[in-house]
C-alpha cells in the first residue's frame, strides 16, 4: 500500500506502517488516523501478516493530534469526531488479531505517547523522549490517559499527566512504557529482529493469546482463571497446537497452517 500519509511495507509476515507527515512530526490529522485505521482493517483480513510495526518518518515518532487542524475547524462536532476517531483507532490496535510494536525515535507526545502505550510492545531509541503535555496548554490529555493508565502504574501516569514534562527513554523504560532501549542507529534492526521472532509463530496462536490477555486483565482473579482455562481448551483443539506439540515431542520444526 502506498498512501501520501502512510507507507506500508510487508516482509516475511511483518507489516511495517510508517506515519508519513515528517514536516508535522507525524501529528495525527483526521486523514492520517483514518488511513491508519483503514490499513489495520486490511491487515486484520490478511492472513499472511503475523506482526505489525508502527513507526514515524523524519525526526520523531508522533507529536499527537494536529492542533493546527483542530483549531482551524473550531467546532464542537469536529472536536468530538476527532477524539472519537482517535479512540476508535486505539481500540482497533488493541482488538487486532496480531501484535503491534511501536518503534519510537525522537519524540512521542500526547496522542503519540498514547499510541506507544496502546501498542502491545514498544522499542525505543535511547535518546527518545515522551510526554503528555496537554496540561501545559490548557487541554488535559484525557484520552491519552486511558492508554497510559493501563500501561504504567497510576502514580507514574499521573505524574506525566499533571506535569506535562518530557521524560527520557530510560525513565520510560523504568516505568514500563517501553520494553527495550537501543541506540537509534540500531533501532530498525532491533525492531526487525523482535518482529521476526513474533512473526515466526502461529498467527492463530498469537490471536488467541492477545485476545485472552486483553480480556482477562479486567476480570477478578477467579474469573480470569476460569476464562483462560477455557481459552487453553480452545487453543489445544487448534490444528497449530496439535502440530506444535507433535513437533516439540519429535524434535522438529513446526509447520504452521495458522488454524
Amino acid at each position: 500500500m502506498t498512501h501520501s500519509l502512510l507507507q506500508r511495507q510487508d516482509h516475511e509476515g511483518v507489516a511495517t506502517l510508517m506515519l508519513s507527515r515528517p514536516d508535522a512530526y507525524n501529528s495525527l490529522s483526521m486523514e492520517l488516523m483514518q488511513a491508519l485505521h483503514a490499513e489495520l482493517d486490511a491487515i486484520a483480513d490478511d492472513l499472511t501478516i503475523r506482526c505489525v510495526v508502527i513507526k514515524g518518518s523524519g525526526k520523531g515518532f508522533c507529536a499527537g493530534h494536529d492542533l493546527k487542524q483542530m483549531l482551524g475547524e473550531g467546532e464542537e462536532d469536529y472536536y468530538r469526531c476527532t477524539f472519537q476517531t482517535c479512540a476508535g483507532l486505539m481500540q482497533r490496535i488493541v482488538s487486532l488479531a496480531v501484535p503491534v510494536i511501536a518503534q519510537v525515535h525522537g519524540v512521542a507526545t500526547a496522542a503519540g505517547c498514547q499510541l506507544v502505550a496502546t501498542a502491545d510492545l514498544a522499542v525505543a531509541a535511547d535518546n527518545a523522549r515522551f510526554a503528555t503535555p496537554g496540561v501545559n496548554i490548557g487541554l488535559f490529555c484525557s484520552t491519552p490517559m486511558v492508554a497510559l493508565s493501563r500501561a504504567v502504574q497510576p502514580k507514574h501516569a499521573m505524574e506525566l499527566l499533571l506535569t506535562g514534562e518530557l521524560i527520557n527513554a530510560q525513565r520510560a523504560y523504568e516505568i514500563g512504557l517501553v520494553n527495550r532501549l537501543v541506540p537509534e542507529s540500531d533501532l530498525d534492526q532491533a525492531v526487525a529482529e523482535l518482529a521476526g521472532k513474533i512473526a515466526s509463530k502461529s498467527r492463530r496462536t498469537l490471536q488467541i493469546g492477545k485476545q485472552a490477555f486483553q480480556r482477562q486483565r479486567e476480570l477478578p482473579l477467579s474469573d480470569a482463571y476460569a476464562a483462560c482455562s477455557e481459552v487453553m481448551v480452545e487453543n489445544m483443539l487448534t490444528a497449530d497446537a496439535q502440530e506444535g506439540i507433535d513437533a516439540f515431542i519429535n524434535k522438529r520444526k513446526p509447520e504452521w497452517t495458522h488454524r
